[in-house]
């Protein structure tokens, strides 16, 4: 994505009201200073259930391919958390919830240059 990409996307956060006009100034300052974002924020914005690796709502396979872990290991950390009061199920629920889908193999995202 180039430089005017980014800043258009800036711009059009600032116009549907996502972004203070704070906040807008903080981001266009960095772009155009190149810095690059925190490690954390590209990671967890990478964050996307699996379309393929799923047996409910992909949000394992999706955990194992941005960790690179097998997806079986999160199942069972899953299970094994739904024994402690549900907490496995609440989590899972939640990450459903809030985590969006990965486009289908073969597809092109609105997100890809």
């Amino acid at each position: 994505m180039s430089l005017a990409d980014e800043l258009q996307q800036l711009e059009d956060l600032r116009q549907r009201g996502v972004l203070s006009e704070a906040e807008f100034a903080q981001a266009k300052a960095r772009l155009l200073a190149g810095q690059a974002v925190a490690p954390g924020v590209v990671v967890a914005n990478g964050l996307r259930r699996s379309a393929d690796d799923r047996w409910i709502a992909g949000v394992c396979g999706g955990l194992a391919r941005l960790i690179g872990a097998e997806s079986w290991l999160w199942r069972l950390a899953f299970a094994l958390l739904f024994l402690f009061a549900g907490t496995g199920g609440l989590l899972y629920l939640l990450l459903w919830i809030f985590v969006p889908q990965a486009p289908l193999p073969g597809t092109r995202s609105h997100l890809t240059p």
